[in-house]
């Protein structure tokens, strides 16, 4: 291999391109911008090793599962309880994304989940999967994710009522009342 040749060819320009979807995707599993970069980093990383394998097929996909699968393995290893502060500190400047109460609010909702749970929410809701196609990307059945996802859900309600519209049912709510 000369000098100056791509090792890691579509490589670079697959980052450039899918890199802050991948990044959004992490935020949402972590809820920190700072533990979303070190899980998208190392998700890539670990696809590195395998890229001229994986870039003939779906790369993003192996990319989200990798996130996802890494995601549950670091939650899993840290057992150190979090503190919470009386005042969050300063993150160096306003982030628009935390600029109205609603958003705030789901933030510490999505923090009372568990990484499984929020996971299974991404999937579902964000990633807009079928509940079969969330249960491939997490190796587990169909009735794991419907269990987290309704248990997810149930506790988004009880943690952040005012944020449900209850003249909306929710999908679930929707089913049910279809088939009386």
């Amino acid at each position: 291999m000369g000098v100056g040749e791509d090792r890691y060819p579509g490589f670079r320009d697959f980052v450039s391109a899918r890199g802050p979807a991948l990044s959004r995707a992490a935020y949402l599993l972590t809820g920190d911008h700072h533990a979303a970069e070190d899980l998208v980093q190392s998700a890539l990383a670990r696809v590195l090793r395998h890229w001229r394998k994986v870039r003939d097929g779906d790369p993003e996909s192996y990319v989200r599962r990798t996130m996802y699968h890494l995601q549950m393995s670091w939650w899993r290893r840290r057992r150190v309880p979090e503190r919470l502060a009386a005042v969050p500190p300063d993150r160096g400047g306003p982030d628009p994304h935390r600029t109205t109460a609603l958003r705030m609010t789901l933030d510490q909702a999505l923090d009372g989940l568990s990484p499984r749970q929020r996971a299974v929410l991404v999937l579902r809701y964000y990633e807009d999967m079928t509940e079969g196609q969330a249960a491939a990307m997490l190796g587990c059945s169909v009735g794991t994710v419907k269990r987290h996802t309704h248990d997810a859900l149930a506790r988004l309600r009880a943690t952040a009522p005012h944020l449900v519209d209850e003249d909306r049912p929710t999908p679930a709510e929707r089913a049910v009342r279809g088939r009386s």
